[in-house]
């Protein structure tokens, strides 16, 4: 009897990775929620696009393998997706880390922070009387997962 081959990672089609990474409103997109989860409400106002653009944009994103979505009530937040393939993983790293230095990016990041569900807005609406530490440490939480 044979022995089949151990399976080995897919590998990510970079072809794929670069046409997602070929447009600016992806790569912003790509940029906030490469530090923690972001819920799609954000998205038009940090952006300061219209909502239609910006759905393309995530579900493009999607589809290439590249955010994941986690569903809150009607709201749907956005991550980063890990890549397995460490080639893509690598020219992911290295363009998250060019746009580090981009003043738009920059900017972006900075209206994230003042965004209306940012932890501030977690505490007020969870209803109880939960310390902001303790939002806070929850929030990472479900950021590292």
């Amino acid at each position: 009897m044979r022995k089949r081959p151990e399976a080995t990672p897919r590998s990510y089609p970079l072809d794929r990775l670069f046409q997602a990474l070929a447009d600016r409103t992806r790569l912003r997109l790509l940029h906030l929620v490469s530090r923690q989860e972001v819920c799609v409400c954000n998205f038009v106002g940090i952006l300061q696009a219209p909502q239609p653009k910006i759905s393309r944009h995530l579900a493009y994103l999607r589809k290439a393998g590249l955010v994941a979505t986690r569903r809150e009530g009607k709201w749907m937040h956005y991550r980063l997706e890990k890549i397995a393939d460490p080639a893509a993983a690598a020219v992911l790293k290295a363009t998250l880390q060019s746009l580090e230095r981009d003043e738009s990016m920059q900017q972006d990041l900075a209206r994230l922070e003042r965004a209306c569900c940012g932890l501030d807005s977690l505490v007020q609406l969870s209803g109880n009387q939960m310390r902001r530490a303790s939002a806070i440490q929850r929030y990472r939480k479900l950021m590292a997962k």
